[in-house]
């Protein structure tokens, strides 16, 4: 497989930059038997659409140009909740969509993003490549409409960023105005650190970062470099406060009506460039810090523990277990140890 240098995930929008919506190539879309469209959140130069340009060309190639995979980055057919919209009409073929705001149509979604439950990748993928992520696109499959890959896509452990004050300890966060994606669990988390979250989409976390509708925002180093949120945020606290992957969801009817020839070569791509995917975001990930710091940012570490005793004492990890069902729970703690 192909490897991508940081230098070439940094520089990708040059290298490797995807078509704007308006410039998919009507000739190549005419010749094509089925035209599949992709949509996500993410900037051109972010590894999700690095990988993803290549999964198109391939998926071009081995299909003989019967699929045309067109891949429409940065938010480009509107916001998650637009997009999922989309996806369960059949407006959009594929979306790429965190576990935790695919809680407001698949509850059973979110447990991947129970705060500070896993404690590094090697529990991660264990879990969603195992148990865990099985039961959860058991739960997606059952809303009839959408179809899943069997592999998730990384997003990276989440770190805060704030314009006033750094989070060292858990009673940093109380009375932070802090973005949260649309998500009940992040929200219910954050809460839990008498924090005061406010529901956002991605697209607009820029602007209200500027224009000071909020002081703070989470997400992977990769998000923060690659969005530019260093310019609105000086402070970055290395919480790792939780994991966050991207479930490659597609409309059931439209993959269905692919003969099984091509579905199997959409899945093997997908699934190969989600694999790709995952170490170039951990390497990227791992070398950002240094980056981040040479444009300004304060970063400092934080231990799990303080944070962890929190939720425990104001009930977090016990209402989602009741919440997500004994079943689901005893999945994530298989893989977690125990949380409450």
């Amino acid at each position: 497989m192909h490897k991508l240098n940081r230098r070439q995930l940094l520089a990708g929008s040059a290298a490797l930059a995807l078509p704007a919506a308006g410039l998919h190539s009507a000739l190549a879309a005419d010749k094509a038997e089925f035209t599949l469209k992709y949509g996500n959140n993410l900037p051109v130069a972010h590894p999700m659409n690095l990988r993803a340009a290549e999964m198109a060309r391939r998926i071009k190639e081995d299909s003989k140009g019967r699929i045309d995979f067109q891949v429409y980055p940065n938010n480009q057919l509107g916001n998650d909740t637009d997009m999922l919209s989309q996806l369960r009409s059949g407006a959009l073929d594929f979306q790429t969509l965190s576990p935790l705001i695919l809680g407001t149509l698949v509850p059973a979604a979110q447990i991947s993003g129970v705060g500070f439950a896993f404690k590094d990748y090697t529990q991660v993928w264990a879990a969603m490549d195992g148990e865990l992520g099985a039961h959860v696109r058991r739960q997606i499959e059952a809303t009839g409409s959408l179809m899943v890959f069997e592999k998730i896509w990384d997003n990276g452990y989440r770190q805060i960023t704030t314009s006033n004050r750094p989070i060292a300890k858990a009673e940093d966060l109380k009375g932070l105005k802090i973005r949260t994606p649309p998500s009940p669990i992040w929200v219910s988390m954050f809460k839990a650190f008498d924090a005061s979250p406010v529901s956002i989409n991605f697209a607009e976390v820029y602007s209200s970062l500027q224009t000071k509708v909020v002081d703070a925002q989470e997400n992977p180093l990769a998000i923060i470099s690659t969005a530019k949120l260093n310019e609105v945020q000086k402070y970055c606290s290395l919480t790792n406060h939780m994991w966050d992957g991207f479930w490659f969801l597609g409309n059931k009817r439209s993959f269905d009506r692919l003969p099984a020839d091509l579905k199997a070569i959409v899945t093997k791509h997908v699934n190969e460039a989600c694999l790709g995917q995952r170490e170039d975001v951990r390497k990227l990930n791992d070398g950002l810090q240094a980056d981040l710091k040479s444009k300004g940012m304060v970063l400092n570490e934080t231990v799990a523990d303080g944070f962890r005793d929190k939720l425990r004492s104001a009930g977090f990890y016990a209402d989602w277990h009741k919440k997500f069902g004994d079943e689901a729970w005893a999945a994530l703690e298989k893989y977690t140890g125990k949380l409450a």
